[in-house]
């Protein structure tokens, strides 16, 4: 058991160990879940990952459509293509 000390702004540092076993690197996405008194975090992967960059490319207004058909889609992609 590795104990850990809330700095300020709440922040925590993962042990070595810790890391290493669960296999989390610099930059990873960790999802954080509290139940009660007890907090979890489990490393989300590729997936939950790009759709955390997709999000972020569609907040900031980088995306094209709707569009009202999938031929006026295709021709926005080739478009966009060029």
């Amino acid at each position: 058991m590795s104990l850990v000390r809330v700095k300020e702004k709440f922040q925590v540092t993962l042990p070595a160990s810790v890391r290493e076993q669960a296999g989390v690197a610099v930059g990873d996405i960790l999802e954080a879940k509290a139940r009660g008194h007890r907090i979890t975090l489990t490393p989300k992967r590729f997936i939950d990952e790009e759709i955390a960059l997709a999000l972020e490319d569609f907040k900031h207004g980088r995306f094209i459509g709707p569009f009202r058909s999938a031929k006026a889609a295709i021709r926005a992609l080739r478009r966009a293509a060029r």
